[in-house]
């Protein structure tokens, strides 16, 4: 089976306004002739709609970088899938390793947020992913199954094929250390066959590395069976 390769990028905490419209239009005008891949861009909150107006008739698409699980209320500096939708968004990030990290994610969250993405009609990107400490201690397979189980228990029938999961090794986020294809492709692979047991979906959902992803570690990475894609952090910003 050929799934299309997804390139997407995670400005995270950072350019302003202007240089995240610079940012933009520099990947459009680049971009306007590719039609083998997929390109989701994920700006800060700020800068969603006004780059939503400079991807106007592209290809490429738009990602928030989370949402609540709620559709709207007295959650103060958070957003909803409405509204993400509301701006352009056709994508979201669920379950980020420094939304895990800093705002306490949980595998129970991520599944509520999933929900909350598919009632706003966007297509949810879940991220999973081990530590250091965890990868050391040989339990790399257990969290990953783990996070995927919970993150989705009781809403098996309504993952999508549409849905993509990107592969995150937290000790190779922000530390310039990166997974050789061999251990990428072991996860990835992995993650493919615990989805064979949860969905029918399980060999079209497109599968993502992420981890200090940059053009001349990328190449080899992609190349892998059970890799679609990247869900790029720092270098996504040049």
């Amino acid at each position: 089976m050929t799934r299309k390769i997804v390139i997407a990028g995670n400005w995270k905490m950072n350019t302003t306004l202007e240089e995240g419209l610079q940012l933009a239009t520099s990947i459009r005008n680049k971009t306007e002739k590719t039609t083998d891949l997929d390109i989701i861009l994920c700006p800060p909150f700020t800068h969603l709609h006004p780059v939503s107006q400079c991807l106007e008739n592209s290809a490429i698409q738009l990602g928030g970088q989370t949402l609540h699980m709620q559709e709207k209320g007295a959650y103060t500096g958070d957003i909803s899938g409405t509204m993400l939708r509301q701006v352009g968004c056709a994508h979201v990030l669920i379950g980020h390793s420094e939304q895990r990290q800093y705002h306490q994610e949980t595998n129970h969250s991520v599944r509520e947020k999933y929900i909350a993405a598919l009632k706003a009609s966007l297509i949810p990107i879940v991220c999973v992913g081990e530590s250091q400490e965890e990868r050391e201690s040989g339990q790399t397979f257990t969290v990953l199954e783990t996070q995927l189980r919970e993150g989705f228990q009781g809403i098996e029938n309504q993952i999508q094929a549409s849905c993509i999961i990107a592969y995150e090794p937290v000790w190779a986020i922000g530390t310039g250390l990166v997974a050789t294809p061999q251990q990428a492709q072991e996860a990835h692979a992995f993650i493919r066959q615990t989805l064979k047991s949860i969905t029918p979906y399980a060999n079209e959902i497109r599968l993502l590395y992420g981890g200090s992803i940059k053009p001349d570690n990328f190449s080899q990475i992609i190349q892998q069976e059970d890799i679609d894609g990247g869900l790029i952090g720092g270098a996504s910003l040049t």
